[in-house]
């Protein structure tokens, strides 16, 4: 069996010691398209949105990331990402030195497909942990073992007005300016290599969404203070391309924001780009 969840879940997948600048932080905030100072001058006011957590750790790799995951014999064209989240401790300073360590949480059965979690827990040189992610990828052609389906509540979103509606215009080169933040992958910079997976032209990186979304959100409902941020998360829904508009559309609700985010015109008006958005305030 190509994946064997008795030998992949709670599996050390080891750890890397990784260290970032505050130009990594200045590069990084003008690749989701920031422009306030507050993300992109380097001093005291300098502040970082925690999606940059995400990243960090591979910043500076350019080899695509190995998929050697014990008990899982799977290959890169079989896998999607699928979802994200990060839960940070308080405020990513604007430079610093960590270590992560990374396991296998959890698997699940879907049939056709297999969903296989990741936890990273990234740590100072103190031992004080910083921040936690979560990650999934959908495994094409490598479920029906009779697993663990898990869950698959979808987060509701109200039936109001949104108290945000916005639109970000992608930059032509947004996706040339992201992968500098450590995603080389030729998907999002070579139309040859597009077209033979399947897309008219290169796709925007979805962790490049991920922290357009972000930003738009902390900018529009938590006044562009990023340390009111303690969690975020999202299920990965279609692709966007540069030069598309993404629509985020926003709800105050529970203590928390919920969103969708959507491509805003053109012949794909309406699209989805990512669902089951949360942002958790923190305090």
């Amino acid at each position: 069996m190509p994946i064997d969840p008795d030998v992949a879940i709670g599996a050390e997948l080891g750890s890397l010691d990784f260290s970032w600048s505050d130009s990594d932080v200045l590069l990084y905030h003008l690749a989701i398209g920031a422009t306030d100072l507050s993300y992109t001058l380097e001093g005291p006011a300098l502040q970082v949105l925690p999606s940059f957590g995400v990243v960090a750790p591979t910043f500076h790799v350019t080899d695509p990331p190995p998929l050697d995951l014990p008990g899982c014999d799977i290959n890169l064209a079989q896998v999607v990402h699928g979802s994200q989240s990060i839960a940070v401790e308080g405020p990513i300073p604007t430079s610093g030195s960590a270590t992560v360590s990374v396991r296998i949480s959890e698997i699940w059965d879907k049939g056709k497909a297999a969903v296989i979690w990741q936890e990273g827990v990234a740590t100072s040189p103190a031992g004080e942990r910083l921040w936690t992610t979560r990650s999934s990828i959908f495994v094409r052609g490598e479920g029906g073992w009779g697993g663990d389906r898990g869950s698959s509540t979808p987060v509701e979103l109200p039936d109001r007005a949104p108290d945000l509606d916005t639109t970000y215009d992608v930059l032509p080169q947004q996706a040339l300016l992201y992968r500098l933040c450590g995603d080389r992958n030729p998907l999002h910079a070579d139309p040859d290599f597009a077209a033979m997976a399947g897309f008219p032209a290169p796709i925007l990186h979805g962790l490049c969404s991920y922290g357009i979304v972000l930003r738009t959100l902390t900018d529009g409902l938590l006044g562009g203070d990023a340390s009111r941020v303690a969690g975020f998360g999202v299920k990965f829904a279609g692709v966007v391309y540069p030069g598309e508009t993404i629509r985020t559309r926003a709800w105050l609700e529970d203590g928390r924001i919920v969103a969708s985010a959507t491509v805003a015109g053109g012949e794909r008006d309406d699209a989805p780009v990512l669902g089951d958005v949360v942002l958790t305030p923190s305090g």
